[in-house]
């Protein structure tokens, strides 16, 4: 009778060690003809599959493991984290379930269980089971890591912050750093924010998203140059990194390096990346290339803003149908109205408003588009403020009206509203005399919107200080002038939103008065 020795065990042990999987896969499958019912090569089986990628393999040598024995914790834990990178959430919760039976301070299960709950946007159950596995081990900083995202996630900076800041004091790694950049930057910290990311680049001089971040950090707080050279090394260090490309191909987009930028584009295959590829292609006027490539977006992108800008902008320019037909009418859909809790008890909570801005540590963000005036960095509605907290509550509510008055249209910008009401970004932009924001849209959102808490009340014209609002303009190639425009004047405490994919400016004024407004995009899912 035939059985495994210890030098069998140890020779194998020493293959995996040494990265041979291949080998170790070999091996096994030879001892198991003679061996079939042996755990330990099984186990170490469905490991190697699992490090070559192999994942339906090393899930089938996990479960004729646990056929043969079911009461080793740590090869059910084995079998349900193959389930969850498998997308069998409910199998893999089963098993860790299981393997918690059997060791119930197995703090691996906690930790893999918060990911499984987190990755579900269940973020409550995400925080239990990150704590339990705290309880069992305080060291353990990637689960604070963890907890620390999970608050990111649910727009919880302050807590985010401290999380972090405690994960630094038991390791002090680069990753810790990196999330710690985030956070930071998200509540307007720009400065602070670089300073984090250099030491985690300090730490990891070849890891392409540190290079990348700190690069597009860089770009907002006005340090084009050294931004270009940090976005450019970020591509170097890996010429095929998704998000190194797009966040390059963004810079050299907003930066009118169209040429420059399509490659890279075309290289990220991330977020919006193929609808940017077009808007160069169109600024450019390469009309044939251009309606080629939009036919072929148009069968895979079912929500892009940018991309319904694009293609009705082109539709109205040569007099050809919408192809994509995503929002044929966006001036139907603009809203200007009161938005009651700034009007109620004197305006007080304008006055709240007003306050917060001007005592906020929040850096000022570069922006080419807008003259004579600032934009806070960050996002307003993620930070601690009540007033900022107050504004969101009630936006939330007038979109939901919005909503429930459009529901019954038939176009996708209505079909496909977005299920929960949250704000990608807010910011404060405040402007001088002769402010004023050139035409733009903003790519990343489903709905775009301001709120009006300062309007200038010494005008020229009536039009001064007001918002233009129509289906032309950032420069776009034009055949005619024959495209709508809506032009409103708002008064403090009044909002006006709009789809994402409608051009908007700001009508230079010429008061010495201040014109001060909250800006939002609502998140597109």
């Amino acid at each position: 009778m035939k059985f495994l020795t210890q030098q069998d065990i140890e020779n194998i042990i020493s293959l995996h060690q040494s990265g041979k999987y291949q080998e170790v896969i070999k091996r096994s499958k030879s001892l198991l003809k003679d061996l079939p019912n042996e755990i330990f090569l099984w186990n170490i089986l469905g490991a190697s599959h699992e490090q070559l990628n192999n994942l339906v393999d090393a899930q089938s040598s996990y479960e004729r493991a646990v056929e043969i024995n079911n009461q080793v914790p740590e090869i059910l834990f084995n079998l349900g984290a193959i389930k969850f990178n498998l997308n069998d959430f409910e199998g893999a919760l089963k098993n860790y379930d299981k393997a918690l039976n059997l060791k119930s301070d197995f703090v691996e299960v906690f930790f893999n269980k918060g990911i499984l709950f987190q990755h579900l946007g269940k973020f409550e159950e995400a925080l239990v089971e990150y704590q339990k596995a705290i309880n069992l081990q305080p060291g353990f900083y990637e689960v604070l890591n963890n907890i620390g995202s999970v608050y990111q996630q649910i727009g919880d900076l302050e807590k985010a912050i401290q999380v972090y800041e405690k994960s630094l004091t038991i390791s002090s790694n680069a990753r810790t750093h990196f999330n710690l950049a985030g956070a930071l930057r998200n509540k307007g910290l720009l400065k602070a924010s670089i300073a984090e990311y250099e030491k985690a680049i300090s730490m990891e001089p070849k890891n392409p998203e540190f290079f990348s971040d700190i690069g597009d950090a860089l770009w907002h707080d006005g340090e084009v140059a050294k931004a270009r050279q940090f976005l450019e090394k970020a591509v170097e260090i890996d010429p095929l990194h998704e998000k190194a490309n797009y966040q390059l191909a963004i810079f050299y987009y907003d930066n009118h390096l169209l040429k420059e930028a399509i490659p890279h584009f075309k290289k990220a295959k991330l977020y919006d990346s193929e609808s940017r590829a077009l808007y160069c292609l169109y600024k450019l006027e390469e009309f044939k290339e251009f309606e080629k490539y939009l036919k072929k977006a148009i069968g895979k992108i079912h929500s892009s803003p940018l991309l319904s800008t694009l293609s009705l902008h082109y539709s109205k320019n040569f007099n050809k149908p919408d192809m994509y037909n995503f929002c044929p009418n966006p001036l139907d859909f603009v809203m200007h109205v009161e938005v009651p809790e700034l009007k109620i008890n004197n305006g007080q909570l304008i006055h709240e408003l007003l306050s917060d801005i001007n005592a906020a540590e929040i850096s000022d963000r570069q922006q080419s588009r807008l003259i004579n005036g600032i934009q806070s960095s960050g996002n307003l509605f993620q930070r601690k403020e009540q007033s900022f907290l107050k504004l969101s509550e009630a936006l939330k509510i007038l979109i939901k009206n919005f909503y429930e008055f459009h529901k019954n249209n038939n176009c996708d910008f209505v079909k496909l509203f977005p299920k929960n009401i949250s704000f990608s970004s807010s910011w404060f932009v405040r402007m001088k005399s002769g402010g004023h924001l050139k035409s733009h849209i903003h790519e990343d959102g489903w709905i775009s919107g301001a709120v009006y808490l300062k309007i200038p009340k010494i005008r020229n014209n009536n039009e001064e200080g007001a918002i233009e609002l129509s289906t032309d303009g950032d420069g776009y190639p034009k055949q005619h002038n024959n495209f709508p425009v809506k032009t409103i004047l708002p008064n403090e405490g009044d909002v006006i939103f709009f789809p994402s994919s409608v051009f908007h400016r700001t009508i230079p004024f010429s008061s010495n008065e201040e014109r001060i407004c909250i800006a939002f995009d609502l998140k597109p899912t």
